[in-house]
């Protein structure tokens, strides 16, 4: 990523920042990108206010998508508030995520949910993913022409538990 293209991010990031913190009377330093050699985080909020955010994916190197650097900065503003991951600091970051999400500065992409017809199993898929692209299981539909359960089965057992049993 070029010195300009960089600067354009961050710039954009911060205009978003202001307006987030301005609706959740919050108060940060200042906004930077994390150095490319640090692995371990996307991002990180330190007691004076300084916020640092990765810009680039820690292994393939790739640009993050700006979703990914919107969600990561709601949790560092979150921060400024509450400095661990307690139940107050994870309501407060669902609170600026959805708000961040209704005002459009919070767009993750859509996600494209169909029946996969091998297997009668519902799965997700990023929109634009191909047929072969790993998938997200998800619950079962109904079918009315199934034939009955046998009484000791372990499909049974977990429709009596209301357990689903995606593997039989």
């Amino acid at each position: 990523m070029d010195r300009r293209t960089k600067k354009a991010l961050l710039g954009r990031l911060e205009r978003d920042a202001i307006r987030i913190c301005a609706r959740f009377g919050l108060e940060y330093r200042v906004l930077e990108a994390e150095r490319a050699n640090v692995k371990r985080r996307y991002g990180v909020c330190y007691s004076d206010g300084t916020i640092r955010i990765r810009l680039r994916h820690a292994t393939s190197g790739k640009p993050l998508k700006y979703s990914s650097l919107v969600n990561t900065l709601c949790h560092e503003l979150a921060h400024l508030s509450h400095f661990n991951h307690g139940p107050r600091f994870q309501a407060l970051y669902a609170e600026i995520l959805e708000w961040a999400r209704r005002e459009r500065i919070y767009q993750p992409r859509p996600v494209k949910r169909f029946v996969d017809e091998a297997s009668f199993v519902m799965v997700s898929r990023p929109v634009g993913a191909s047929p072969g692209a790993p998938t997200t299981p998800k619950k079962r539909p109904t079918r009315t022409n199934r034939p009955p359960l046998a009484p000791n089965s372990s499909a049974a057992r977990s429709a009596k538990t209301g357990q689903l049993e995606l593997f039989g």
